[in-house]
């Protein structure tokens, strides 16, 4: 008897692509890998998607939907902004890879489109002009995208060392900075020494790095006011 295609649906194409992008890393995601995860072949998954970026795509509107659904604007335009960014932040954590997703796609879903437009209403009633929102939002997500991807990423290389070695260098990397001049390395080895480093990633590290970006764009509608 000849075995049935399990059935198929979108929403369980965008499932699968989820559960196979937090098993790897996006580099090695492909059709054939997400056909074989969902027990069909790989041409089966072009009736949905004609392509890996199309499929990049709806992924990306799905997260931006959440992140619309999730951020509830109350305050002035800094507790706007900042409630924004963390609700980014908070969405991104949730969702494997899904920071460089919204990085490698184009603002052709109608979500992302969405969460575009809510962005710059949070400044709307600054008066910055057109172009200066359009950058205080682009610094302000670039700066939660890079935040999350590079605890993701840090976090990828400690468990690629963990399981190559068994163990993080910390003596090995004692001996390194020892071996480095104060010149070279003076700064470096004493927030290393000094544990500071182990900041990355933190919510701590996080609020900090808001607060820089908020103060600097409240600084430059000041210079604009006089």
């Amino acid at each position: 008897m000849k075995k049935q295609q399990p059935q198929i649906s979108e929403e369980k194409i965008l499932e699968a692509s989820w559960a196979l992008l937090g098993e790897d890393s996006i580099e090695k995601f492909s059709m054939r890998r997400l056909a074989d995860k969902l027990g069909i072949q790989a041409p089966s998954l072009y009736w949905y998607f004609k392509s890996k970026q199309l499929l990049y795509q709806r992924l990306a509107n799905q997260v931006s939907g959440i992140i619309l659904e999730e951020f509830h604007s109350e305050g002035d335009w800094k507790e706007q902004l900042a409630g924004l960014a963390i609700t980014v932040r908070r969405v991104l954590s949730r969702y494997p890879c899904s920071t460089q997703l919204m990085m490698m796609t184009l603002p052709h879903e109608p979500d992302i489109i969405r969460f575009t437009n809510r962005m710059l209403l949070c400044v709307e009633s600054t008066p910055l002009g057109l172009e200066q929102k359009m950058q205080v939002v682009t610094t302000l997500v670039n700066y939660v995208y890079y935040f999350v991807l590079d605890h993701y990423q840090h976090e990828r290389s400690v468990s690629e060392m963990l399981h190559d070695q068994g163990a993080l260098p910390g003596e090995e990397m004692v001996q390194l900075l020892d071996s480095m001049n104060d010149k070279d390395a003076g700064l470096f080895r004493r927030m290393f020494t000094n544990g500071l480093f182990e900041l990355m990633g933190t919510d701590r590290a996080f609020e900090f790095g808001l607060k820089v970006i908020l103060l600097g764009i409240e600084q430059v509608i000041m210079e604009q006011e006089k």
